[in-house]
Formats: structure tokens, sequence, C-alpha cells
């Protein structure tokens, strides 16, 4: 939220996550009352980019880069992965977009690059969404790049289902998570420490649709 406190939005569940399963999903939280969404972070999900376009067309997309970190690795050997890793950090680290795309060349042109040519077409088809958060400094990037909060939040249910260990029907599936998410959002009293610093920003790069949300 424009006050940096997290909020879970909703919960639901479906056999696919389709463009049509993502906007009936973003159109009911329009007729809830959301406005706006500024930045989006995915997994690359092309159905949920889809649904992004036609129910909030001005919102920033950023992919999840740890996702395009794993992705990467899997085109790799076992032996190989943790120098790809490392041949992938001056990417993702870089300060600003100009310089990610210089160390996204360099890695192309590097021997391990050209062992895994699949790597660099990963990051390049996915480019336009992988520079947004270059535009923020980098105490405030760590907010933007990746979506672990939301996997934290997964893993903390995954935890409370494998207790119950089955379920009768999808109600009660929904009911214990329920439960499960009231007991964790009620611990959200507070933003990130870095959120003043985010506000700052985000009032320069949005203007008017950010700060008009404040109090």
């Amino acid at each position: 939220r424009p006050d940096g406190i997290k909020e879970v939005l909703g919960l639901w569940i479906d056999e696919t996550e389709s463009a049509t399963f993502w906007l009936s999903v973003f159109n009911e939280l329009k007729g809830r009352g959301v406005q706006d969404i500024l930045i989006a972070v995915t997994d690359g999900l092309a159905g949920l980019n889809q649904a992004f376009e036609a129910a909030f067309p001005r919102t920033t997309h950023q992919t999840c880069v740890v996702h395009l970190i794993r992705n990467s690795l899997v085109l790799a050997s076992v032996k190989n992965r943790a120098a790809l890793a490392n041949a992938l950090k001056p990417i993702y680290q870089a300060t600003t977009a100009q310089a990610a795309e210089a160390a996204l060349i360099e890695f192309e042109a590097s021997e391990i690059g050209q062992r895994y040519p699949g790597v660099a077409r990963i990051w390049r088809n996915a480019w336009d969404r992988v520079i947004p958060f270059y535009a923020f400094s980098p105490a405030i990037r760590k907010l933007l790049y990746t979506t672990n909060a939301i996997e934290s939040l997964n893993r903390s249910i995954r935890k409370i289902i494998k207790t119950k260990g089955s379920f009768g029907n999808d109600d009660a599936a929904r009911k214990l998570v329920w439960l499960t998410l009231r007991s964790i959002t009620e611990k959200w009293k507070r933003p990130s420490t870095t959120w003043s610093a985010a506000m700052e920003e985000m009032s320069v790069m949005f203007g008017e649709r950010f700060t008009k949300y404040l109090d």
C-alpha cells in the first residue's frame, strides 16, 4: 500500500493461470476499489502480463530476477551452475540499466555465455521487464526485483497445509488457508525500514499517481 504496509487482497482457487482468470481477478479488485497498481512484480506468466495490459495498462512490469536466475541455471549442468550464477551477477547487480545491458553483452561473449546461449535469450526476451528496478536506488531495489515476499508467504501456508494432510473439498482448504493468512497478516504492522526513502522516490517517479493516496 502507499503507506508501505503489506496486505493480502484476496484468495482465489482455479485450475489454470490463464489471462482470462487473471483478468477476472483484476476486475474484481477494481470493483472493490483498487484504482491503480504502480509496479507489478511477477514471475513471468504470460497470462498475467496480458491481464495487466487490459485492466491496469499504466502498470510498470518488473519480472522477478530470482526466477530468471533459476530458469537460467536449469539450462546448465549441475557442476557448472555455480559458475553460471556468478557470471550473471554483474547483470542484476549493475548500477544502471545501461551498465546491466553492457554486462549482458559481455556475458554473451564469454566462454560460459557461449556454452549456454539460451541463458542470454531468456534475459533478452524479458529485458523490458528486467530493467524497471534500476530506476530506483540500490537500497530500494530489493523491495522491487523479486517475488520473495510472496514466496515467503506461500511457504508459511504450506507449513500449515502439510500438518493437515488432506482436505475433503476446496472449501476446507480455502478456510484453512484463510485462517493462516489472518494469523500471518496480523503481524504486518510496520512498513519496511527503507519505505520512507521509497516513498520519496515514488513521489518523484509517479507523481500524483502515488501522492494522491497519501494521508
